[in-house]
């Protein structure tokens, strides 16, 4: 309600000029606001990579403001930036290669960022920078200083209505111990009319206009079957905002943890443009121009500027602050069994036998709160699981693993060591008069543990050691639920915005941190019970900037109904763009009942996306796959094969996340950055550069229209084979058994020739390759392989990394990576190539040094592929094949 106050127009702020100084890691001046006089810092850097940032602060504030901790991998790396001129009013600074040019405007303050000549952003266009300084309370103040009167008069509005030093939230009250201390700034975007990103909202992958007094908002709260299409944050925040237009991707990268509102407003402005010759008058024309303001609680100002210029070079950029994905074990990429709650060690081994029985593979069973003595973490249930320890070496011997749950809020019981450990540390946060904050959740009265403190994350960690969680074995990893944090009867259903943290600083500061930290200390714990061997599996509910450094994320509590499966897939494109690649939704709905259609609707989109689950409710009926009738059994049990048959291509995907930064599952636009058909389109997505996915979202479909892009592209059916007559928007028949997926021509993708019971029984399976050509009659694409589980492959060099190109007709596998070595036995037994023009009289396979051997093939002239098969090619070597 403050910020709104100021409203667009010329800014209060002006820079001080004769206050600039420059050094090799920065530009910095003071900004003064012209009634208040308060002064800012204002620090400008250029960032290896084409990256800006900017930093406003107060120049001398009463006491230090909440910068964001952890979150950027380390202290960026800084390029010098010059001052190419200042004068009348006018800073302008140059980058090292002079590809950009910033300008500072003095009065009024403002920021425009060029590339080559043109405006790509600028920074207070809209004059709606505000900073409120930090002020000493009411009673405090001298009545003489007379810049305390102007500040206090700045605020012409009574306290009670705008929450300057207390705030009421139904029965709450928020004590503000510092006094107002919000600051939010606008952006404009030159020429981009389509921004993603902001997740995570149950809303559209095109972010929308605000103008209806909704912003964004990103607040990471509980809530349970959240209502779609609404721009209340739900369980994760990160402020990265993406815009695209044909020829460039930026992004904004807003580095603020406290309660966050973004506004966006999109319209048309007039451009003038040069004419070419004197005697015409100069045009116009429109071009589109989004504004998006940025408004949080408290903090500083800390924004990055990722200017790209391709979505790719974005996603780089955002990587080099935060991190990369996580490389996943192999076995978190199969499908995932989950249910509030299977009841004891019975029943588990009761759902593990039913996979084997239906022949569907599987790799993790899920134990929900209820395995818990009492809802006390890292408890046992005395008689449901009397021996945990005999029930995981039971799953072991299948090769399958188990996933517990493990929440943050921690049961007041003395008799409770982790409780008496914490309690005695003090290691609980605060409440604002210094006692254990005390909150309700699942375990009935809590304190919740303090994750901000170092110290405390390395205590949560040693929870994991074997000798520590008894009956814990190590195919046992984690689920970190309810870390929002959740406090049931709470404000928002969440912890109050003046409890204390460590160093002193308050809940409000630090909210939408709080599930990163307990990731980052679960993912650290069961690295450290390896000894630093083993990769960590966490899934978390909560997350932030960076949370892909530590495991996956899924959407939370969804609703079993079509529009929650039609929604999930812009979701988790939103996620994927803000740099987590590893997220998924519950399949089937967590909340209610699916009915079978809806059920086997969401397991063929599931196979298809990173993180695969199967999740329901205590009220839902049992929904194992086998539950619903033969018909629906083979269906659920192809679509999950499917995903198993897929892995080499998804495990590829998710190296060149954890080592590129490319998302795993994307948007059409990020591959086709060019075609602005493809700008808002969210009901398909690319898997890879490789498959075009379109899940069947609507309730008895017949058909449904699909866009395949790219007039120049050659599009095949990924399971039949065939070449799609033309690119352009096709309306495609299908069937409860068949879900639209397409292969890219100019593609190749490595499958396994069959699926086993889970990931680790088919490390021996034969591979085959699925060669897609494009016009030029090509086709490239990679395999990454190393043991799935451990840190060989980084400490190491444990890995392989082979590369396949296809041109003029031949096929070649090379080294892709000459640093990494990896023994494995398994072969390349068939190979398929789609679009393949004649039949050959003969084709011939060799391997480096090797003899040539002729290869038995067939051709099918209907669809032009031809199956070469009983290859027995070494995936560790060099060979190559020759159609002739």
């Amino acid at each position: 309600r403050r910020q709104k106050l100021l409203c667009p127009g010329k800014s209060s702020y002006q820079a001080l000029l004769d206050s600039v100084t420059s050094s090799d890691e920065n530009v910095k001046f003071q900004i003064i606001h012209e009634e208040t006089k308060v002064l800012l810092q204002v620090e400008i850097y250029e960032i290896e990579g084409n990256i800006f940032r900017l930093k406003i602060d107060e120049a001398s504030p009463l006491r230090a403001r909440y910068k964001v901790p952890d979150v950027l991998i380390k202290e960026p790396t800084t390029q010098r930036l010059f001052i190419s001129h200042k004068e009348a009013g006018i800073l302008a600074l140059s980058s090292v290669n002079g590809d950009y040019k910033l300008q500072v405007r003095a009065n009024p303050f403002q920021v425009e960022l060029q590339s080559k000549g043109e405006t790509v952003m600028s920074m207070n266009s809209n004059g709606l920078l505000y900073f409120e300084h930090l002020q000493p309370p009411p009673s405090d103040r001298k009545p003489t200083a007379q810049n305390e009167e102007a500040a206090s008069d700045y605020f012409k509005e009574k306290q009670e209505d705008l929450g300057l030093w207390q705030e009421k939230f139904g029965s709450f009250l928020d004590i503000k111990a510092h006094g107002p201390s919000s600051v939010g700034v606008d952006f404009s975007l030159h020429g981009y009319d389509h921004v993603y990103g902001i997740p995570q909202h149950t809303e559209t992958l095109l972010l929308k206009n605000t103008s209806d007094g909704d912003a964004y908002r990103l607040y990471n709260l509980d809530i349970f079957g959240h209502k779609i299409h609404d721009k209340i944050g739900i369980y994760g925040s990160v402020p990265l905002l993406l815009a695209h237009k044909p020829n460039r991707t930026s992004g904004v990268f807003w580095l603020n943890s406290s309660e966050t509102l973004v506004d966006i407003s999109t319209k048309a402005v007039a451009e003038h443009m040069s004419s070419t010759s004197a005697a015409e008058t100069a045009k116009q024309r429109a071009v589109p121009l989004t504004d998006v303001r940025w408004m949080s609680e408290s903090g500083i100002i800390d924004v990055f500027l990722l200017m790209g210029p391709t979505a790719f070079d974005t996603f780089k950029q955002f990587a080099q602050l935060t991190g990369t994905q996580a490389l996943p074990p192999l076995f978190s990429l199969g499908y995932h069994q989950c249910r509030w709650n299977y009841e004891d060690e019975q029943d588990v081994k009761a759902v593990d036998a039913g996979f084997d029985a239906h022949d569907i593979p599987y790799d993790v069973i899920w134990l929900d709160i209820e395995h818990t003595d009492g809802k006390r973490y890292f408890t046992w249930d005395k008689k449901k699981f009397q021996n945990p320890r005999k029930m995981q070496e039971h799953l072991k011997k299948k090769k399958r693993k188990l996933v517990v749950i493990v929440d943050p809020h921690i049961k007041i019981d003395p008799t409770y060591t982790l409780y008496a450990q914490a309690k005695d540390k003090g290691y609980f946060v605060k409440d604002r008069n210094g006692q254990d904050f005390e909150g309700i959740c699942w375990s009935g009265s809590s304190c919740y543990l303090d994750f901000t403190n170092p110290e405390v994350r390395k205590w949560y960690a040693d929870q994991f050691a074997f000798k520590t969680y008894k009956g814990s074995t190590n195919i046992l990893f984690v689920w970190n639920d309810m870390n929002e944090p959740s406090v049931f009867k709470g404000a928002e259903l969440t912890m109050q915005k003046d409890a204390v943290h460590y160093n002193n600083w308050e809940h409000r500061e630090v909210h939408n941190l709080y599930g990163f930290y307990q990731q980052m200390a679960t993912a650290e714990g069961l690295i450290r019970r390896s000894s630093g061997k083993e990769r960590p599996f966490v899934l978390t509910r909560s997350f932030f900037a960076g949370s892909q450094k530590y495991g996956a994320v899924w959407t939370g509590d969804n609703t079993a109904e079509w529009s929650y499966l039609k929604i999930s897939i812009p979701m988790l494109l939103t996620i994927s763009l803000a740099g987590i690649s590893f997220c998924g939704a519950d399949v089937g709905g967590f909340i209610g009942d699916p009915e079978p259609e809806l059920l086997v609707r969401w397991y063929q989109a599931g196979a298809y996306q990173p993180f695969f689950r199967g999740h329901s409710n205590m009220e839902s009926k049992r929904r194992e796959p086998w539950l619903f009738g033969e018909k629906n059994t083979q269906i659920i049990r192809k679509a999950i094969r499917e995903r198993y048959v897929l892995l080499p291509y998804l495990y590829t995907l998710f190296y060149r996340a954890h080592t590129a930064a490319e998302p795993v599952m994307r948007p059409l636009w990020v591959e086709f950055p060019g075609k602005t058909e493809t700008f808002d389109v969210e009901y398909e997505y690319m898997l890879g550069n490789a498959l075009l996915v379109h899940p069947v979202t609507e309730k008895e479909a017949k058909t449904v229209s699909v866009l395949l892009p790219g007039s120049e592209e050659i599009w095949y059916d990924f399971r039949k084979f065939k070449r799609m007559e033309d690119a352009g928007t096709l309306k495609i028949p299908v069937t409860l058994e068949n879900l639209p997926v397409f292969q890219r021509g100019g593609t190749v993708i490595p499958l396994k020739t069959t699926a086993g019971k889970s990931t680790e029984w088919m490390i021996d399976i034969s591979y085959e390759l699925h060669v897609a050509l494009d016009t030029e009659a090509c086709a490239v694409g990679e395999l990454y392989i190393d043991d799935g589980h451990s840190f060989q492959y980084l400490h190491k060099k444990q890995f392989l990394y082979r590369k396949f190109t296809f041109h003029k007709n031949i096929l070649t596998s090379s080294c892709a990576d000459e640093s990494g070595q990896y023994q494995t036995s398994c072969v390349f037994e068939r190979v398929i190539v789609l679009g393949f023009g004649k039949q050959p009289t003969f084709v011939t396979a060799s391997s480096k040094g090797g003899k040539e051997k002729e290869v038995v093939f067939t051709y099918d002239t209907k669809i032009s592929a031809l199956m070469l098969g009983n290859l027995a090619l070494s995936v560790d070597a060099d060979w190559q094949i020759c159609i002739n």
